[in-house]
């Protein structure tokens, strides 16, 4: 049987115990036989109190090393309380990758919040940039609480969007008022234009957008400068270009590039090129899935731009 995780991130003091709290204790969460298995996978100040919560069926369990944190161990305890559903309060400092290789296989995330306090994730972008854009990568919802008269929403809104597109962001007042996010994102090209003109900061941005939205790029014209890139499979009269893009930090850069069905012969001997050409989305061997292919119109030999890596920020 599938089993739904409603999985909360967040670091220590964010507020993610709080609002598990908030919701457990609404009784239009349960469903009728519904057991639920909270996880916590570290405990802070704040306790979750079974007596306020709707419903009698809610198990608690504490993980407090990751070497605890395997499928069997996991699997064991749904059987042990009988759960139906699992809610996780995963540890800030652990990567996320290391929960999604220990679920078991009939679990799945049905919804991932990352939780921050608005005051103070300012300094964990800055110090550990890494594990926030861990959190935020496959976010559903950021939550920003304890906003006050001094919050910068346009920083907050940046956090998020430097990293995904993908999450609604609520920010929430140190009153418990709530408010979705509506500031404007305009992207920096214009992807309506005859030629889709791709800035030589925006490369990141460019393919990112690309990625999340593939079909709005289906018979589209673009332009940008990109790096040539020896890779295998390549059919014979195609390349591959595209830049070394930096998510968060020196080890994560990877190179993110298109497929250039033609026109080999017009980038040999080039290390960089400013390229024009045609996007094509359809299933490709080289990607292993549906992706951009593209037809080149024109390429001219360019030299590197003064920082080769893309960035979102």
């Amino acid at each position: 049987m599938d089993v739904p995780v409603y999985l909360f991130t967040g670091f220590l003091e964010s507020g993610k115990t709080k609002l598990i709290g908030e919701t457990l204790s609404r009784p239009d969460f349960f469903e009728r036989g519904q057991k639920t298995l909270v996880i916590q996978f570290e405990e802070g100040e704040e306790e979750l109190d079974p007596a306020e919560f709707a419903s009698d069926d809610v198990a608690l369990e504490v993980i407090d090393t990751p070497r605890r944190m395997n499928p069997d161990k996991l699997a064991s305890l749904v059987r042990a309380h009988g759960a139906n559903i699992v809610i996780v309060e995963y540890n800030g400092m652990w990567l996320l990758s290391d929960f999604f290789q220990a679920m078991p296989q009939e679990w799945f995330v049905y919804q991932e919040m990352f939780v921050a306090d608005a005051s103070t994730v300012g300094v964990y972008n800055a110090n550990m940039r890494n594990l926030v854009v861990d959190k935020l990568t496959s976010a559903d919802l950021v939550l920003f609480n304890r906003c006050d008269d001094d919050t910068d929403y346009d920083a907050l809104h940046k956090l998020v969007r430097g990293v995904t597109r993908r999450p609604d962001i609520i920010y929430e007042n140190v009153n418990g008022q709530a408010a979705y996010d509506d500031i404007e994102d305009p992207l920096p090209f214009d992807v309506d234009a005859p030629v889709i003109e791709v800035g030589d900061s925006d490369y990141a941005l460019f393919y990112r957008d690309m990625a999340e939205n593939l079909d709005n790029y289906d018979g589209k014209t673009v332009s940008f400068l990109g790096q040539i890139s020896s890779m295998p499979n390549v059919p014979a009269d195609g390349f591959v270009i595209g830049r070394p893009v930096m998510t968060c930090c020196v080890e994560d850069i990877a190179f993110s590039g298109l497929l250039c069905e033609n026109g080999v012969k017009k980038v040999a001997g080039t290390e960089w090129a400013r390229v024009k050409g045609k996007i094509t989305v359809k299933d490709c061997e080289l990607y292993g899935r549906r992706g951009p292919v593209m037809r080149l119109i024109s390429a001219e030999p360019a030299e590197a731009p003064e920082n080769p890596v893309s960035t979102f920020y």
